[in-house]
């Protein structure tokens, strides 16, 4: 499955990308695959995503929880929490 993936704040910065699109592994169903996916592909994936209970993540506009599913999603947006001020 492809998904086209979008990096934000602290995110795209040790991503070293705004964003990629990626053929999933069929493993990848979920975000906390997902994630735990983008941390063993490399390096930066490693220090992106070292505390992914830190990550905040919105499918296709949507926020979601770690155990939503990906079926039929077409973006994945990954950053960090946001604060107000």
């Amino acid at each position: 499955m492809a998904l086209n993936i979008a990096y934000f704040a602290w995110v795209r910065e040790r991503m070293g990308v705004a964003d990629e699109v990626v053929e999933l592994p069929a493993k990848v169903t979920d975000l906390t695959a997902l994630l735990a996916w983008l941390a063993a592909r490399d390096a930066r994936g490693a220090l992106a995503f070292a505390e992914p209970h830190r990550i905040r993540v919105a499918i296709d506009g949507v926020m979601m929880g770690p155990d939503a599913p990906l079926i039929g999603a077409r973006e994945v947006a990954l950053f960090p929490p946001v604060t107000g001020g």
